[in-house]
């Protein structure tokens, strides 16, 4: 017999639910265009024009890439449902951080309330659903790129991931720091960041100066790790004089 989803994976799923009934039968602007040789044919662009229709996986990913809409608010709540499904489906890489921009660029915030309020509990719900899956279908930096830029802001979901403890949430915190600490160690965001690229930096280094030492000890990292942590809370000039540092040239 198959496990019972988790409350987080409930809550997931209603969010996706949510997306659907929310943006059913909407459509991109009537006169809204593209470049045909770096989107698309004028077959294609109908779609967009035409309620609920699915698109196949690179027009879908063309349409909410491509940064030159007229309206691309409009063109966002098109595609929106099938677009958060497809987020939460599989792998992101390499463009997490585009997709998240394509949020941005939509302006989601400023929508309807009961839009926003449908974006907002997606992002959330997405969020928490990853935090508690020993195994997610995306892994968690990938997902916190695109929240983040989604949103632009780090705050709100850090402050998730600490009220999140024990497994698997701290294995993701390991993780994460194995995957990051490399560019955080030299002063820079481990992806390419739109416009607040330094902010985000500063707030995600002293989350984790703050909060990683004892989850990761509990969740029993190495000390090569719990280390690099520590040269975080250095100031950067600081970091390359320490005597924990390994002299890997940057």
């Amino acid at each position: 017999m198959s496990a019972q989803p988790s409350l987080a994976r409930l809550r997931l799923h209603a969010a996706l639910d949510r997306l659907a009934v929310t943006f059913a039968g909407l459509t991109a602007r009537s006169d809204e265009h593209n470049c045909v040789c770096h989107w698309g044919d004028a077959e294609e662009l109908a779609l967009l024009k035409t309620a609920d229709t699915e698109l196949d996986p690179d027009l879908l990913r063309r349409t909410w890439d491509a940064p030159d809409w007229t309206d691309h608010a409009s063109v966002l709540r098109r595609i929106l449902p099938q677009f958060a499904r497809t987020l939460v489906g599989g792998p992101v890489a390499p463009w997490q951080a585009e997709a998240g921009r394509s949020f941005a660029r939509g302006r989601w915030q400023r929508w309807p309330a009961e839009q926003a309020g449908a974006v907002r509990e997606f992002l959330h719900a997405w969020w928490a659903d990853t935090l508690t899956d020993p195994s997610p279908a995306v892994p968690v930096p990938d997902v916190l790129v695109v929240i983040t830029e989604a949103s632009a802001a780090v705050g709100p979901w850090l402050g998730v991931w600490k009220t999140l403890t024990g497994p698997p949430a701290d294995a993701h915190l390991a993780a994460l720091v194995e995957q990051w600490e490399w560019e955080l160690i030299g002063g820079q965001l481990p992806w390419s960041g739109w416009d607040n690229e330094e902010e985000i930096r500063t707030e995600l280094t002293a989350w984790l100066v703050r909060n990683a030492p004892a989850r990761l000890r509990a969740h029993g990292a190495p000390p090569k790790l719990l280390n690099r942590i520590r040269l975080l809370g250095l100031p950067c000039a600081d970091r390359w004089e320490d005597p924990g540092w390994d002299g890997r040239p940057y």
